[in-house]
């Protein structure tokens, strides 16, 4: 599915990081708790809004916690944004 967003809105790809913890025994215990949903992500579409020359494709932006929409697809979960929830983009 090829999305192309609306006005001022941009498609991220969220950046998830697993946190790996080991027991005593080995065992290897992966976590991503729920309400710890990440905010920072990668733009992989924009919409054609009068604002939009601020972020472009390939992006890394941190996004207002909880905003935008979850979508999935294929097996790829993405979020769509409005532009005013985007808080900054990551220089690196």
């Amino acid at each position: 599915m090829i999305l192309k967003p609306i006005g001022e809105r941009i498609v991220v790809r969220p950046i998830v990081e697993k946190k790996e913890e080991k027991t005593a025994s080995g065992i290897i215990l992966s976590t991503v708790k729920e309400l710890d949903k990440p905010n920072l992500g990668e733009i992989v579409a924009l919409g054609q809004g009068e604002n939009m020359k601020e972020v472009k494709v390939g992006d890394k932006v941190l996004y207002s916690k909880f905003s935008g929409t979850d979508i999935k697809s294929g097996n790829e979960k993405l979020i769509i944004v409005n532009l005013k929830d985007v808080l900054a983009v990551i220089v690196e």
